[in-house]
This record gives C-alpha cells, structure tokens and sequence, in this order.
C-alpha cells in the first residue's frame, strides 16, 4: 500500500461505482459541510489508477477544488477489488436489507469466479486467502455463510438475486438502484423469477416501472435467519410442515431438501447443468453432514 499526497489522474470505472450506495442527500449536504471545514482527511482508495473507494469524497473535492492524498492498494484481479468493495461496504452497516443481500450474492458469484479461474493454474494460496482462519475444505457458500452468519441456502438466494438485480442494470441502472435503496419494492419471489427468465422478462418489469403500473405481489411470509422474508416458491407449490413433531435432524433434512428442490428447479429453468450439478453437490455434502451427526 502505498500512500500518494499528490493528486494523480482519477479513473473512474462506472462498473465499481455501481457498487457503491449512494449517500441520502442530506446526508450528502452533512458530508460536503463537513469536508469543506475540515478538508479531505481521509484518502482516497485507487487500484491501478481507478478509484474504488472515496467517490462521495473525490465529487466534492472536484466541485469545490479540494485538495485530497491517495492511497494505492495491489489486487491481482477486477474480481479481487470487487471482493474487497463488497467486504468494505459490509463494514460500514449503512446499507438497507436489499443492498446487504445483494452484497452476499455477489460476493459469492465473484467468489466462485476466482476459485474456477484459479483451478489448474497453481493459484490456490490465492483463493485460500480468503478463508482466514476457516478450514480450506469448505465450499465457497459454506465460507461465506460463515463469513455473514446465515445458511448456505441463504448465500445461494441471494446470488439468484444479485443476478437478477445484475440483469436488470444493464438494461436501467435506475431502476437497479431504487430496487437497493428500498425506493421500489420488488418482492424475493419476483427477482427470483427474473433470475430465472429471460431479457424480456427484465425489459416488461422496467416498462412496467415506467409507465407506473408495477405491482409487487406480497411475499409468501416465510422468514430465513435475519427476519427477512423468502418467497422463493410459487405459492401453491410452497409445503408447510409441523416441525413441532420432528427430531433436529428430521427439521434439517427437511428444510434442506425443500430449499434445495427450489435451488434446482432455478436451475432447470435457465438449462444450466453445470450450475446443476454444482448445487447438487453441495446437497450431497449437507447430507453427509446431516449422516454425520445423527
């Protein structure tokens, strides 16, 4: 890392800006106050020139001629900065419960994106990096369920959201930033349809939005380990079971199977096999653990 108190070209890569959360505008108004008071103390982030953390600090320093220092940081991908952005984000709790999910999903797609760059090609000290002190045998959704505090099946949802949330930027940006800062509720049951239907599926929601005639349908109820709803399941296909006459790990297997046929039906839906087959891994390795500690 290292620290630069002039005031090199700023790139500005609109891909990580998207990953940013915009500021409130009164909170925006407090922050520019504060800054032309105090002037810009704390640096600016870069990788390779690009910013990747202090964009709220640098719009202000353009408008009012701030000085501002920067610090350079080495990553050995665009997929590694993403990672780093996403855990910063995290840190800073100012995010809404839609912002935070969709940071898990990415998380785990750019995750998965590094392990399979790195097969083959001797790079798994990389990879493990990640990991910290966890065992180096966990799959990249037990990591990261680790890592947040939720299940593994709550890591995989919210990659089928960020997909979808992904989806529908590249067709608005817009309307993917009222969907994370709550200014337009869409329900779980709704992106994750999208994830799993096609461009004109994203280009109907988007004029619906427009022309104002967008409904979002109540979730279905269900509530995962953070209190937030999941409605993944169409509603007459959802299966409701009396848990009160189970043992533990008839509760496990139980739950674990039905979030894992929705899982899989996603999956059947976009004729991805290799993801398929990915899923139906991890369902064998759940049900190893479940055999383990009968």
């Amino acid at each position: 890392m290292q620290h630069d108190e002039n005031q090199p070209e700023i790139i500005i890569d609109e891909e990580f800006q998207m990953l940013l959360p915009p500021l409130e505008e009164s909170v925006f108004t407090q922050l520019e106050a504060a800054l032309l008071k105090h002037g810009i103390r704390d640096p600016l982030v870069l990788w390779e020139g690009i910013l990747i953390d202090g964009y709220n600090r640098y719009k202000i320093s353009q408008a009012h001629n701030l000085p501002f220092s920067t610090v350079s940081m080495e990553f050995p991908s665009r997929d590694e900065v993403t990672v780093w952005i996403i855990k910063t984000q995290n840190e800073r709790r100012n995010l809404t419960p839609m912002q935070h999910r969709f940071f898990r999903g990415l998380h785990y797609l750019t995750e998965k994106r590094i392990v399979s760059n790195a097969e083959g090609r001797n790079q798994h000290k990389e990879v493990d990096a990640h990991n910290g002190h966890q065992p180096k045998n966990l799959s990249t959704s037990e990591r990261l369920a680790i890592q947040y505090n939720v299940s593994r099946n709550t890591i995989r949802r919210d990659a089928q959201l960020a997909n979808a949330l992904i989806a529908i930027g590249e067709v608005s940006p817009e309307i993917k930033l009222d969907i994370l800062t709550g200014r337009l509720h869409i329900s779980n049951k709704q992106l994750h349809e999208l994830a799993s239907g096609t461009g004109e599926d994203i280009q109907i929601l988007i004029e619906q939005v427009e022309a104002g005639t967008f409904v979002s349908r109540a979730p279905a109820g269900t509530q995962d380990e953070n209190g937030e709803p999941v409605d993944y399941a169409e509603p007459d296909e959802q299966t409701h079971h009396d848990y009160s006459d189970m043992r533990p790990w008839e509760q496990s297997f139980t739950k674990m199977t039905d979030d894992f046929r929705q899982v899989l039906r996603t999956h059947a839906k976009m004729d991805d096999t290799k993801s398929a087959k990915s899923a139906l891994r991890d369902y064998i390795n759940m049900l190893e653990d479940l055999y383990k500690n009968i």
